[in-house]
């Protein structure tokens, strides 16, 4: 135990996490050079394509310093907020922490808040800049930053490139001699922390452990803490490129457990391992159960997956343990699922995952955050869904989430970043000057206003530069109204929303004008209206389809004319009682960017 060393590498977004991880794994010649590729532990198809980590990874080197074999777990975590969850389980599993600072950019806002959760867990904190072979890098602006944060000596921090290899071998000396090693009894009763599993349709459900005191054998009769389930386990091993089995895991090892689970609903992340004969007095104190803070409902195209979707959602929530989902049915999409989403880009790489992995067809529903809805009798009812408000006449008023954000961004786009919230009914709490250009800026927003496109619009706005962070200060009252969409006087529930009394008349002729573009025609009139309660504020119409069925009359009285479209008109009308009106995917995903 002496030897082993579990740490995790925390960052912003694009700081240069997993590229520092590849030039760990070269040096320590735990990668051959038939394996190198530019971020080796992004395995999944999607993050290579966009050039973000979201999963955590771990993997095992194995390191000769001053004579003696050191063991080190490292794991690579994301560092978009909306992965925030996974970066807390992984600093769960470890003593220590290799926070990179990009030497080009400063200190940024996610920076901050991964580092705060790692205080939390007293995690060891190695400071690094990164991307130090830049030209644009600024060591000495960047340093005094680290020091202002950290409160650290000058010395401590590590410059290093992950592109040229610079620094890495201060690193892996700073880990040996700085981190602790794993405390923990290897003769106590077998306690081992779950953070992570995935499925695989040879050999069932794989779960990813750190053990904390006590050790683990193949064969041994193991026992799941939360769900209370038995199993053998048939194999374990340790977490290198590839699964590496071994005959016995001891404290403080990161490793997986192999025990042909099939039903994905029998292990949770956070839940304890132990002995079914030597059972552990108490689970270990794990992380807190995720609040998932943007709900969408997700339905399959064709009705007949519903069962499908529910066993691939089942296998997705495995591997991303910060999905939350409930069945629930919609009269225009049929059954389907309400689910919980981290944030936006969370919601996204769903979809896509499902898509890709799953060969899923789904149709996803405008997004909302959850309300509190008071009602005339006392209750306070929940709402995740705009279809589960009470009627106006039972609603005593509406309680919205709020969020207090912390914005850093250059100074000069202070002014445009303000004008942001205001227009999203933010009011500014404080403003703080870290450096001559930098600003911090405190604000207290709406979650719902944010839940759109307010990330993109703060990107754009500063050019890239500003760095966006949040968490949830509690519910306040607020006026808000259902808006219902109809489609020839039937309302279409899966393009209702919650939204604020004074954006709801702009955003309903908006959202009916742009519907009007993407409804098909048919043979009759649709009309398209959007109503608060019983009041209709806009209304477009997409003509019919017709037939000129006077073509054939030349000349004559114009009664015969009349005669022949009176009888057109007629067939029309009794098409439309019984025609139903096909709502398109992209309408659904047209409301998202409505701007």
């Amino acid at each position: 135990m002496k030897n082993t060393r579990n740490f995790c590498i925390i960052a912003h977004i694009d700081h240069g996490k997993s590229t520092l991880a590849d030039r760990l794994l070269e040096f320590t010649g735990t990668l051959t050079e038939r394996q190198q590729q530019a971020q080796v532990l992004d395995d999944m198809d999607l993050e290579r394509e966009r050039g973000i980590t979201i999963k955590s990874h771990a993997i095992q080197m194995e390191y000769d310093y001053n004579g003696e074999k050191y063991k080190l777990n490292l794991i690579d975590t994301p560092g978009h907020v909306d992965f925030s969850y996974e970066v807390s389980r992984s600093i769960a599993a470890c003593e220590g922490a290799l926070l990179i600072i990009d030497a080009t950019q400063g200190i940024q806002a996610q920076t901050i808040s991964n580092l705060y959760l790692a205080l939390e867990h007293d995690l060891e904190i190695i400071p690094i800049m990164n991307k130090m072979d830049m030209d644009n890098a600024m060591p000495e602006d960047v340093e005094e930053q680290i020091i202002d944060l950290l409160g650290c000596k000058q010395e401590e921090i590590i410059r290093a490139s992950g592109k040229t290899g610079m620094g890495i071998d201060l690193i892996l000396e700073a880990i040996i001699n700085k981190i602790p090693g794993p405390t923990g009894d290897p003769e106590a009763p077998l306690q081992a922390l779950i953070f992570d599993s995935v499925f695989n349709s040879f050999r069932g459900i794989i779960a990813y452990f750190r053990i904390f005191n006590g050790e683990i054998r193949k064969g041994d009769f193991v026992k799941f803490f939360a769900t209370g389930k038995e199993y053998y386990a048939d194999e374990v091993g340790v977490l290198q490129l590839l699964r590496q089995p071994r005959e016995v895991l001891r404290a403080g090892d990161v490793g997986y457990i192999i025990s042909g689970i099939k039903a994905s609903r029998e292990v949770k992340v956070g839940d304890t391992i132990t002995h079914v004969k030597r059972r552990c007095e108490k689970a270990i104190e794990g992380f807190t159960n995720v609040k998932p803070m943007v709900y969408a409902g997700i339905y399959p195209v064709d009705a007949d997956d519903y069962e499908e979707l529910r066993a691939s959602m089942e296998r997705l929530q495995l591997n991303d343990a910060s999905l939350v989902f409930e069945p629930e049915s919609s009269a225009a999409l049929g059954f389907g699922f309400r689910c919980g989403f981290l944030g936006l880009l969370h919601m996204e790489i769903i979809q896509e995952r499902l898509d890709r992995e799953f060969d899923m067809d789904v149709i996803t529903t405008v997004p909302n955050v959850s309300y509190k809805a008071y009602t005339t009798k006392g209750e306070v009812l929940e709402v995740h869904n705009p279809s589960g408000l009470p009627a106006p006449n039972y609603l005593e008023y509406i309680e919205e989430p709020y969020i207090t954000a912390q914005i850093i961004s250059k100074s000069e786009y202070v002014g445009a970043v303000m004008t942001l919230c205001i227009g999203k009914r933010g009011t500014l709490k404080n403003q703080i000057y870290l450096t001559s250009d930098r600003i911090e800026l405190t604000v207290e927003l709406p979650l719902g206003e944010i839940v759109f496109d307010f990330y993109d619009k703060l990107k754009s706005i500063s050019k890239g530069y500003a760095s966006f962070d949040y968490h949830v200060t509690g519910y306040k009252q607020a006026k808000l109204v259902r808006l219902d969409i109809l489609l020839n006087s039937e309302p279409v529930d899966a393009l209702s929303t919650l939204i604020h009394h004074d954006n709801a008349y702009d955003f309903g002729r908006r959202m009916c004008s742009k519907l009007r573009e993407l409804i098909p025609r048919q043979q009759f009139d649709i009309a398209i209206q959007a109503a608060i309660g019983a009041k209709i504020i806009a209304r477009e119409t997409v003509k019919a389809v017709r037939k000129d069925v006077t073509a054939k009359c030349y000349g004559g009285d114009i009664t015969r004319k009349r005669k022949l479209l009176e009888k057109q008109k007629k067939g029309k009308k009794r098409m439309r009682q019984v025609g139903n009106v096909e709502v398109p995917q992209t309408a659904f995903l047209a409301v998202l960017k409505l701007d």
